[in-house]
Order: C-alpha cells, then structure tokens, then sequence
C-alpha cells in the first residue's frame, strides 16, 4: 500500500492502537515546547511528577509571550521557569531571544520527528517536515516524563499544489486560500498534508507560515515533504546533518483531497473577526487603516521581515498610520540589520520591537477605540486584540506594508505598477547567535527552584461522583473560542501560574458575573453550540473553569485541544445528539446526571441528563484512558495512582 507521509511519521512513532481515524493511537514524542504562558503552570505540573530530570529526546521552555513586565508576576515567573529548565534538563530560551514557534525552526526542528507543544501554533514546525501537534500543558508535561502522547488517529487531507505564487503574493495567502475554502472547523480531526511540484516553489519559512496557521482549520497539525527546500535552510542554520529526504509515495491515498494552483492565488484579507472570514484584498481596498504590525508566530522570518524592509525603503508610513515590526527572533533581527533593513524601517518611520508575541497575545499594542489594525498575525478573534470591539484583519506582509505606505487597504500588486517586486530569499548562511539559549547542564544537582508570591500551587480536584446534580451558568453559540473561555492580555497573562486569582477572569469579555454566578451555583455546567474551545492550547480554559466548579460541558462539537484538556481536568466533555435539544438549556435551570459515575465507568457512549423533567441523550465520546482520568476527577490523579 503506497502511504502518505503523515502516515510514515505516524507509524515510526506508534506506541499503542492501529492507525484508523477517530481511534485513539499513542506515539512517541521527540521534543517538546513550552511557552511561558502555558510553561509556569505545565512546569508546576511536571514538578508534582517527582522526577529528577525530563525523560524526552528534547525539551524548550520559551519565554515570549509575557514580556510586558508591569510589576513582579511576570519577572518571577521568568525566575521560575529559568531555575526549572536549568534544575530539569530545559533548554531555555530568554526573554527577547524569539517567539518559540521561530526559534525551534531555526535552531531545533528535525525532519521526522514528532513535537508536541503547549501552543496551538507549534505547527509552524511543519517548515521543517516536523509533525508538531498542539496540546494542554499537561499532556507536553506528561510527554516531558516520558509518557507517549494520546490523541484521537486524525484523517489525512492531501492538498496538491501546482504552479507558482506570482510575485506580491506569499504563504499567507495560501493558508488565507485554505481558510476561505474550509473555514475554522474544516481541518478538526485532520493532518494537512502539503504535496506536488507547486511545493518545491515554497521556501522552508513560507512553509512554516501555511503549518502555523493549519492551527485556525482546526487541524491537529500540517506536515510538507523534506526536500531540496529543507536541506538549504538547515544548511543555512549550521544543521544540515539533520536533513533526511522524506515525502509520502507516488500516488499516495488520502482520506480527503484538494488542490491549489498556486499561480491562481492573489494577495487575500481575513476581515473581522475570524481567520475565515476572508475576501481579495483588492475587495475592501481603500478601507482606512489606523494601525499596522508585522511579525509575531507567524511571517516574522527574515524573508517576511525584509519584504517589508525592501518596500518601506525610500518611503514614508503614511500620516496616522502607527506601523510595528516585531521580529520573530533575535536571529532574524540581527540578520536584517546585517543586510540594512533596520535602516530602511527606522527611516520609514516603523517602529522596532523586541522578538516575541506581543500583541499577537494581547501583551501590548492594542487599537484604538473603532481603529482599523492589519496585522500579519494567525488570529482576529473578537476582542483578542486587547480592545473590545476591534477591527482587526490579517494579510500577508506585502499586503501590510503597501497598506502601511497608503494609509488605507492596498493590494500590493498596485506598487508594481511604480516598481519592482522586492523577490527576498532566505540567506544562504544566516549569521548565528545561540547566547540567549541556556543549554542543559550536566549535573544540575545544585540548582535551586525559585518561586515568587505568584506561583500557586496547582488545586486539588475530586473525583467524579456517583450521581451529579449541576446548575446551568451559562449558554453561548457556536465557535466560542479559547479567548472567549479565558482571555489573553496584559492583565490575565501574569496569573498563569495563579489559578484561584485568573480563576476571576472566565469568561470576562461575554459575561463578566460569571465567576461569581459559576461559584455560587456550586457544581455547574456550560452550554454550547458548534466548534467550541477553538484556538489555543491553553488549558487555563479548562483548569479555571473547574476550579469555579464547572463539572460538565454540554456542546455540539468541540474543537480537539480543549476537549482534551476538559478530560485532563475532570471536566465531562459532552455531545447533544440531537443538536436541536440545546433549546431545552436555559441558564440557572437545575440539571440531574444520574449515575453518571457507573455509566463513565461502564463505557457506555450515552448519558441521560434530565433538564426540566425532560431526559435528554448526550453523548461522550473519550477512550477507555480517558474514562479513567474523569473518573479520578483529572489526569493528575489517575496518574498519581496508577504510574
């Protein structure tokens, strides 16, 4: 049987199950990822795990999300996770040294190999033929101590790509494209598989931008072919004896198709407020912009950053346009100023911010009141951007800075008609500089774990009980996401490590009782629609709510990472089989789940609940491991137990 390579990598990694979708497989991990966001609590969860030393072929802990140091939390965090890398064998990357998608492209990645990271972005990594799958902090700590990883086997799209993007148009474009046909929910339960002779045409960094953004499909990760493309940027980084060819086989099946002639694409926007809510840019052209900013995790790389410097050269950042760089990675930057780009945008007028996400994540740079942002950014959904009901549209770095130039939404493809297309190629050699990376020790038996006031320990949760009687907090409608369930920002990022204090955040920007509603009610349960828990990785979504006493959710369809950390937390995640019995819900209505627990504990796929005297079927569908963790009140416990 001819295989695809999604397939290959699969089973050189498979652990336990068989390689058929919806099941549950377990595969091997070779390196995880840690932000800083996500790390504190992921490092208090590894620490309660009583190892002396991670027990992974690679581990990073990145700091590049909470740079904004407006008091003590954040600088204390960086302390914590700092001694915690250095005392478990951790590379660490320090503040302002890259957003770690970036980094581990450029100093890391492994054609072949399995990465799981506690970011939904981590697919960048597919730049590198690296199957990287986003997960809860608990699962990358778990993997950390060794543990294989657990998830549902994903069908495989095989997208074909012909031709070649013409100029003013990149990657952004393309994954714009697969937006546009698929939406947020049409790559759940996938692995977006790259192939064809458009392929070789895609540089590794533009390859890295399509797999980051795989993250808005919904997809569980986005994988390319290692190539001619690969060994010349791994070459470039000083690593070129970790290439190896890798590609599916001729005439490969796949569980869906598509095709794109990359020639047909044309410079395209996601308009407000959701990654596929996107139309040509040419469509809303003229639409006054406020605000412009570059970079983040995704078309941060030198290629993306230096299009831009080329095209702000010898030109002016139009009149009331604020316009922001934020390098993906100290190397890109320095690699940019070696060429005489940070010139170029310092005379433009641009400004230059330090390597990280910034306001990608909300940590700065938030838009005026009705402002219009172009960012090149992975997300816009409402509020994310720091300001309640912003305007913010994600393009391509050429879209930006034409933009940017004008002061209002231009297709880049008008410059043309005044110049030349800046066709920028990643170095042949970059300039490397691995001193903001503390690399593991060998002995490291004198290191000392340091924690400010604002690391808390992780709170105790009980185990599923035999009957469950729950109240209704709330309702909401479909696509609720991540941002929504836990908000983002320089105010709720510091207290990541500090669950009772950012336990008061849920829900904030959609009904800001809820904290108090939710702790009130005692045991409670939420209610949803279609796609919900989208976005990111961070199980502060799922561990807060718990702590608020939610028990269940009770949805449509959940997005894959947040079902996964609702079962890591003692959260039953539940489907409506019938979709319309949702009307039934109403919020402080009194919900009965009887014995719930033998039902769990029976593996039967059904579970009555009575709303309003009236039984209704739900439907729960977790592996046999995963009934164990609900069952136990978490995954914590269950480990703590049986390993």
């Amino acid at each position: 049987m001819k295989k695809n390579l999604t397939t290959k990598i699969l089973e050189s990694h498979l652990v336990e199950g068989t390689l058929t979708p919806g099941t549950e497989i377990s595969v091997k991990i070779d390196h995880t990822l840690l932000q800083d966001a996500t790390g504190t609590m992921a490092m208090l969860e590894f620490i309660a795990m009583g190892l002396p030393r991670v027990k992974v072929g690679l581990a990073a802990q990145y700091i590049d999300h909470n740079l904004l140091q407006t008091d003590y939390k954040n600088a204390d965090d960086h302390v914590f996770l700092t001694s915690a890398a250095m005392k478990f064998g951790v590379h660490l990357s320090k503040p302002g040294n890259g957003v770690s998608h970036q980094v581990h492209l450029e100093r890391f990645g492994v054609p072949g190999t399995i990465l799981l990271g506690a970011d939904s972005h981590s697919p960048t990594a597919a730049g590198l033929t690296v199957l990287a799958i986003g997960a809860g902090g608990l699962d990358v700590a778990l993997a950390m101590a060794g543990h294989p990883f657990n998830l549902p086997c994903p069908k495989v799209m095989g997208v074909k790509l012909t031709g070649k993007l013409p100029d003013w148009v990149s990657g952004k474009d393309v994954i714009l494209e697969m937006l546009r046909r698929h939406t947020v929910k049409g790559g759940v339960g996938k692995v977006i598989e790259y192939y064809g002779p458009g392929v070789l045409t895609l540089s590794a960094t533009d390859r890295a931008t399509i797999g980051n953004m795989g993250a808005e499909l919904g997809a569980t990760s986005s994988i390319f072919p290692s190539d001619e493309r690969t060994r010349e940027f791994l070459t470039s980084q000083g690593r070129g004896e970790s290439w190896q060819e890798l590609a599916a086989d001729e005439g490969a099946d796949y569980d869906e198709y598509d095709e794109i002639d990359l020639s047909t694409i044309e410079p395209l926007i996601a308009c407000p407020s959701s990654p596929d809510n996107v139309v040509p840019v040419r469509e809303v052209a003229g639409t006054k912009v406020d605000q412009v900013i570059v970079g983040s995790s995704v078309n941060s790389s030198y290629r993306d950053l230096m299009t831009v410097c080329r095209m702000m050269e010898g030109n002016r950042v139009a009149p009331g346009v604020h316009f922001h760089v934020n390098p993906g990675s100290r190397q890109a930057l320095e690699n940019v100023a070696q060429d005489g780009g940070v010139l170029m945008l310092l005379m433009a007028g641009v400004s230059i911010h330090q390597s990280g996400c910034l306001g990608c994540i909300g940590m700065g740079q938030a838009p005026g009141t009705d402002q219009v942002s172009l960012r090149t950014f992975p997300r816009n959904f409402p509020g994310r951007s720091g300001t309640k009901g912003d305007k913010v549209y994600l393009c391509s770095p050429e879209t930006a800075a034409a933009s940017g130039i004008h002061g209002v939404i231009t297709d880049p493809r008008t410059l043309g008609e005044t110049g030349s297309y800046p066709a920028v190629q990643n170095p042949e050699k970059y300039l490397l500089d691995d001193s903001s990376i503390i690399f593991p020790l060998e002995d490291s038996s004198e290191v000392e774990i340091k924690t400010g006031p604002n690391i808390v320990a992780l709170p105790d949760f009980e185990a599923l009980p035999d009957t469950l009687q729950a109240g209704v907090v709330i309702t909401l409608g479909d696509n609720i996401t991540t941002d929504h369930i836990m908000p983002a920002g320089n105010k709720v990022l510091p207290l990541r490590s500090n669950i009772p204090a950012i336990s008061e955040h849920v829900f904030e920007q959609v009904d800001s009782d809820f904290p108090a509603r939710a702790q009130a009610t005692g045991n409670g349960i939420v209610v949803a629609g279609e796609n919900y828990g989208q976005g990111s990785s961070r199980e502060h979504a799922a561990i807060a709510p718990r702590y608020l006493g939610i028990r269940a959710k009770i949805v449509k369809s959940f997005a894959r990472i947040h079902k996964a950390n609702l079962v890591n937390f003692g959260i039953l995640p539940l489907v409506f089989k019938n979709p319309a019995d949702i009307d039934l819900f109403k919020q402080g209505d009194t919900i009965l789940f009887p014995n719930v627990r033998k039902l769990v504990e029976s593996g039967v796929r059904e579970i009555p609940v009575i709303v309003n005297g009236r039984e209704v079927t739900t439907l729960l569908d977790v592996s046999e491991r995963q009934r164990h963790e609900l069952l136990a009140g978490g995954t914590l416990n269950y480990v703590k137990v049986n390993h």
